[in-house]
């Protein structure tokens, strides 16, 4: 397979909001978008996107994950952009359209269809800088991924950070552009001056995410990880696996975690840390680095835990055991 996410298919679905209306949905060709350089998305960065994944059971149907809580977030993440509400049952039907249209090219697991929904506003008022678009746009892009970690998947180096945040507090819920793209910089930094992977935003000692993905500790029968606030993205990976954990009997702590009592956590044998996100799904930390210290997780390596986690929920996605809790919408 190519790199993650950068090959599409070459329709979507679109719709636009316009005399505060939404259009019936369209199947267009994925490059046929036009824009007038004025738009307001491209001045005042008015955007939100969600990413969701769609699996091919082994009896050739298909099915979606989690696609109700992917559109709360996407409603969510409209609405505190001051966007025009998002039709949530049009979205829907729009994400099943143009998977039933290219079921065939979904691939067999550990693949799957990857689809972003994405909202744009597209007024063109370059005088709009404190007021929001009156118009916008809608779309629903996919594309077919292999395993994220199919050349085998290395625990992870992560940075402390505890000047920075990822985005501004009451940002932090709604999955926008501008977010990644104000964690982008220090992210390469990291990668630069201490080949770390990914940092680890924990302003005032306050361990909160990085910045791409939601921070899990595993000590035991325990997993802890902030509990949600809206300084930061409320993950739907992240939820599942916390409820597959309380599932398999462990104690889901939801709450303050600090540098200095993660540190003095992840010293202890045993011990696991994670990532969540719906691209790697749960990949394991082995690494922090603090204050040009290096502090080794447990063993170092990939738990079993965080691998059991991991297994269990690649499991219920693929139509492989129960599906205890309605995660999966079928398509066809």
């Amino acid at each position: 397979m190519a790199a993650f996410g950068s090959v599409f298919m070459p329709q979507m679905a679109l719709t636009h909001f316009e005399n505060d209306a939404w259009s019936d949905a369209e199947i267009v060709s994925s490059d046929s978008i036009q824009l007038h350089p004025g738009a307001h998305v491209l001045h005042y960065s008015s955007t939100c996107f969600e990413g969701l994944k769609a699996f091919k059971h082994q009896d050739g149907s298909v099915h979606v994950f989690r696609m109700d809580q992917n559109l709360n977030r996407f409603d969510q993440s409209s609405q505190l952009l001051h966007l025009p509400q998002i039709d949530q049952a049009q979205v829907s039907d729009m994400v099943l359209q143009i998977l039933a249209k290219y079921k065939d090219d979904i691939p067999q697991p550990p693949g799957s269809m990857y689809i972003r929904p994405t909202h744009i506003g597209t007024e063109a008022a370059v005088g709009k800088a404190a007021a929001p678009s009156l118009s916008s746009m809608m779309y629903v892009l996919i594309s077919p991924v292999g395993d994220y970690f199919a050349g085998g998947a290395k625990p992870l180096r992560i940075l402390l950070d505890e000047t920075g945040m990822r985005c501004a507090p009451h940002m932090g819920m709604i999955k926008s552009g501008g977010n990644y793209a104000s964690a982008l910089g220090p992210i390469l930094d990291a990668k630069s001056e201490v080949q770390a992977d990914q940092i680890l935003f924990c302003p005032n000692g306050d361990v909160q995410e990085t910045g791409a993905a939601n921070f899990l500790l595993i000590d035991g029968n325990e997993i802890i990880t902030k509990a949600l606030d809206s300084s930061f993205l409320h993950g739907v990976t992240r939820s599942s696996i916390l409820q597959i954990a309380a599932d398999l009997g462990m104690t889901v702590s939801e709450r303050e975690l600090t540098v200095t009592e993660l540190l003095e956590r992840a010293a202890k044998p045993g011990v696991e840390a994670a990532l969540s996100g719906t691209a790697a799904v749960l990949t394991s930390v082995g690494t922090l680095i603090h204050n040009g210290k290096e502090y080794q997780v447990g063993s170092g390596e990939a738990g079993p835990t965080t691998q059991k986690l991991r297994e269990t929920l690649n499991k219920i996605q693929w139509g492989q055991i129960e599906d205890k809790h309605n995660w999966l919408t079928q398509v066809c």
